[in-house]
C-alpha cells in the first residue's frame, strides 16, 4: 500500500529524482522523461473520460490503472526481485480491445484529423502524448522494457480506435490534400 504523508520532501531540490529501488538519477535522465510522459498521459486520458461515453470510460478507467503499473515498471531498475511490471496480458487486453472496437467502424478512405466531439478530441490529445511516451521509451533503449514499450505503442492505437468510435455518430473529420490551396 502506498502511505504519503507529506507532499513535498525537498529531496528533488537538487535535480534528482528517487527510483523504486532507492537510487537516485537526475531528473533528465531516460527514467523521469519516460515516468513524466506516461504521467502526462494519463492526465490526458482523465481529461478525456470527462467526455466519453460509457463503455469508453471503462476502458479508459482500466488503462489509467494500468498506466501506474507502467510508471512502476519505470521507476524500477532491472534486476529489482518482486517489481510490479507491465506483462503480456494487458498488452493483449489492448490487442482484444483495439480488435473488438474495429470491427464496429467503416474502413479507413482517409487520414483524418483530430477533431469531432470533445471526447474524440480529447483522445486525440492522448493518443499523440502516448505517442511521444512510447518515443522517450524507445530513446531510453533497455533501461525500459520491451513490453512497456509494446504497451505504450498499442495504446497510442487504441486511443485512435476509440477517438474513431467517438466519433461514430458524426462520422470522422476527413482529412482534404491541398484543401486551403
Amino acid at each position: 500500500m502506498v502511505r504519503l504523508n507529506r507532499i513535498y520532501t525537498r529531496t528533488g531540490d537538487d535535480g534528482s529524482t528517487g527510483l523504486v529501488d532507492g537510487s537516485r538519477v537526475s531528473k533528465a535522465s531516460h527514467r523521469p522523461v519516460v515516468m513524466g510522459s506516461v504521467d502526462e498521459t494519463n492526465a490526458a486520458i482523465g481529461l478525456a473520460r470527462l467526455h466519453a461515453s460509457e463503455s469508453t470510460d471503462a476502458m479508459l478507467s482500466r488503462i489509467q490503472n494500468d498506466l501506474f503499473d507502467l510508471g512502476a515498471d519505470v521507476a524500477t531498475p532491472v534486476g529489482v526481485d518482486g517489481a510490479l511490471r507491465i506483462v503480456a496480458t494487458q498488452v493483449g487486453w489492448l490487442e482484444a480491445q483495439i480488435d473488438a472496437a474495429n470491427e464496429q467502424l467503416a474502413p479507413l478512405t482517409s487520414f483524418i484529423l483530430p477533431a469531432g466531439t470533445a471526447a474524440a478530441t480529447h483522445l486525440h490529445l492522448a493518443r499523440t502524448i502516448a505517442r511521444r511516451a512510447e518515443r522517450d521509451a524507445v530513446a531510453a533503449g533497455d533501461e525500459i522494457s520491451a513490453v512497456a514499450r509494446q504497451y505504450l505503442n498499442r495504446l497510442s492505437d487504441l486511443l485512435f480506435v476509440l477517438a474513431r468510435i467517438e466519433n461514430a455518430a458524426a462520422g470522422d473529420v476527413l482529412w482534404v490534400p491541398g484543401a486551403s490551396r
